[in-house]
């Protein structure tokens, strides 16, 4: 889907180059099919240096004659730059954006050349190609399109379609979810380390075990609850264990986290 497509990346931060980095490790694409435009002219010299791609400070210049245009800026600085580039993008171009709350509603206001608009929330596992990538775009896109829109993410992990109007219960989930997990797996190194382990074995065993049931999941294609029934035995460790998590909660305290960053994404996107 993006052979010989020139791909420019209008903001060139972490995701911005992890993207770019899985698209090449592929080894379908070209460095030539890449531009990257920023104001951070180390960014620049950093991607221009790991993977000789074409850099510019100039957005509208990253933009011109690409056929794919990849938003990869801040939410609350998106609309000076769809404002900036609006008078060269036209109906040739498909235009991704991975900002934050930012609706494609509004995109559409600011660029009425092209109503081929791709909405994306990638996180940051996508930096070491194990992330998730949901995509949203409305009914006039084409197949083409959305397959191209899903082929800028495969590389650094999964990808799911969802409508616009769940986008923000996709950043309180899978958007935020990387920071609950961090935090899980500290607690459950610290509860090692109360009980006597070095601190860098019980990391390894907290975090080995988080990675490991995850891909338990994964495979097996099993519901969790079923997964987790197996390693319960009547009267044994981990029904006690379970029985303090319950006790503290632990379910309700994580649907209610994932309720909040939701909500304070829908709160962002309305300020924007």
């Amino acid at each position: 889907m993006l052979t010989h497509q020139r791909i420019a990346l209008i903001g060139a931060g972490n995701m911005a180059e992890a993207i770019l980095a899985g698209l090449l490790q592929e080894g379908q694409l070209s460095p030539t099919q890449f531009i990257a435009s920023d104001i951070a002219q180390v960014r620049l010299a950093a991607l221009m240096r790991t993977y000789a791609i074409k850099t510019t400070s100039n957005n509208r210049e990253a933009a011109e004659g690409a056929q794919v245009i990849l938003l990869a800026v801040e939410p609350q600085i998106l609309d000076e730059v769809l404002i900036d580039i609006a008078p060269i993008v036209g109906p040739s171009q498909l235009v991704v954006s991975v900002a934050a709350g930012y609706p494609i509603a509004r995109m559409i206001r600011h660029l009425p050349g092209t109503r081929r608009i791709v909405r994306a929330m990638p996180n940051t596992p996508s930096t070491i190609r194990e992330g998730v990538t949901a995509l949203a775009y409305d009914a006039t896109l084409s197949e083409q399109d959305a397959a191209t829109a899903r082929a800028l993410f495969e590389p650094i992990g999964k990808v799911v379609m969802v409508a616009e109007r769940l986008m923000d219960v996709v950043t309180g989930l899978s958007g935020s979810g990387p920071a609950y997990i961090f935090v899980m797996i500290e607690a459950l190194a610290d509860g090692g380390v109360k009980m006597g382990l070095p601190r860098e074995t019980a990391q390894l065993l907290a975090t080995q075990t988080v990675v490991g049931a995850a891909r338990m999941v994964i495979e097996s294609h099993e519901h969790p609850g079923v997964l987790k029934d197996r390693v319960v035995s009547s009267g044994g460790t981990t029904i006690a264990g379970l029985h303090e998590l319950e006790r503290g909660h632990v379910r309700g305290t994580l649907i209610s986290a994932v309720k909040a960053a939701a909500k304070r994404s829908a709160e962002l996107g309305m300020q924007n």
